[in-house]
């Protein structure tokens, strides 16, 4: 009996219609680690693209329907088509959810990978800081080698807080929706624990580069009035001697 066909194909198709609703989109689920959050991208993806090849079935149910409705008695048409009707709005529905929550975990997929790279770029300054810091520990030599250190430490610090924002954007959007929280917020904890450390490490750094420029500026100065004053005294020494002055004769400085 034709009818009798037609009714479990349309069967068939609701209960897959059921089974895929109740795989992929009433469950809870909750995603943990990356691993989990990528599996059920992947899962979906091909829930997706299996729910998109049914269509040539539904096309092939409809068409048996609409042409056998055509040549059957109107008594067997009403309860036929509302079945028919109820495949195709649930088959779209499903379709529709599953689009959508692709999407969305698409999305969700970009947006953490988004926020590792962002912490990866950041995580690379903060070692070049560590280095800078590293190198300026104990630096030996005068006012301008100083003055340049500092210099370069200030440029290094001249840093922009746009991917520190959109580290705490991104990771905001990701445990609002309780994905892979516990392993965002350790990670936000130590990369923030990081930056203060050795943000203000470099504050003192500067500070004290300051000061050891000011002391090898005084220590030059002083210097300089030495080699100065040494140079008025050799010249009178030079002068008395020339004049065969005896040391007797001369002020007390010049002896």
């Amino acid at each position: 009996d034709k009818t009798v066909s037609l009714r479990k194909d349309l069967s068939e198709m609701h209960e897959w219609i059921t089974q895929a609703e109740e795989e992929y989109l009433e469950r809870d689920f909750e995603y943990k680690t990356p691993d989990e959050l990528q599996k059920a991208v992947e899962e979906l993806k091909r829930a997706k693209e299996e729910a998109m090849q049914k269509e040539v079935k539904v096309k092939l149910i409809t068409d048996s329907v609409n042409n056998f409705i055509a040549k059957a008695p109107p008594a067997a048409h009403e309860a036929l088509k509302k079945e028919l009707d109820v495949l195709i709005t649930s088959y779209q529905r499903l379709c529709s959810r599953l689009n959508g929550k692709c999407k969305t975990l698409e999305e969700v997929w970009a947006c953490w990978r988004e926020l590792l790279s962002y912490l990866d770029a950041e995580n690379k300054w903060l070692r070049e800081i560590e280095l800078k810091l590293k190198a300026t520990e104990n630096i030996q030599g005068g006012a301008e080698e100083i003055s340049e250190a500092l210099d370069s430490l200030e440029r290094l610090m001249r840093h922009p807080e746009d991917n520190r924002n959109q580290i705490r954007e991104l990771a905001q959007t990701l445990t609002d929706g309780g994905i892979l929280d516990e392993l965002i917020n350790t990670k936000l904890e130590k990369f923030n624990t990081r930056w203060e450390e050795l943000q203000q490490e470099a504050v003192r750094r500067q500070k004290s580069l300051e000061q050891s420029i000011q002391s090898a500026q005084e220590t030059d100065k002083t210097l300089r009035l030495i080699q100065e004053s040494l140079a008025v005294i050799d010249k009178q020494l030079t002068a008395y001697t020339a004049d065969r002055v005896d040391a007797a004769q001369v002020p007390q400085e010049a002896q």
